[in-house]
């Protein structure tokens, strides 16, 4: 498995608290460990929202969104709902 991440989710990444920056590196190994083990993890939200663009939870409020080809996953963008609802509009 290939792990990319965009300028965009970097630099949103970038902006985050130091808590809410822990917590998406704790999402994004718990996603590590799903897809590579096969083991679900509770709470972690795994959804797809449409072609090969999935979400996962970094916290109630926060959302990590990827795409998915292949091996390749590629991190796109880290926000509340709102700006998840307002990505996925703009595609």
């Amino acid at each position: 498995m290939i792990y990319f991440f965009k300028p965009s989710f970097k630099r949103l990444f970038k902006k985050l608290q130091a808590l809410k920056r822990d917590q998406v590196l704790e999402a994004i190994e718990a996603l590590k460990i799903v897809l590579e083990s096969k083991k679900s993890i509770e709470g972690l939200g795994l959804k797809l929202l449409s072609n090969n663009i999935w979400e996962i939870r970094s916290s109630l409020k926060d959302r990590i969104i990827f795409t998915f080809d292949d091996e390749i996953i590629t991190f796109v963008l880290v926000g509340n709902h709102d700006e998840v609802k307002r990505y996925l509009k703009n595609l």
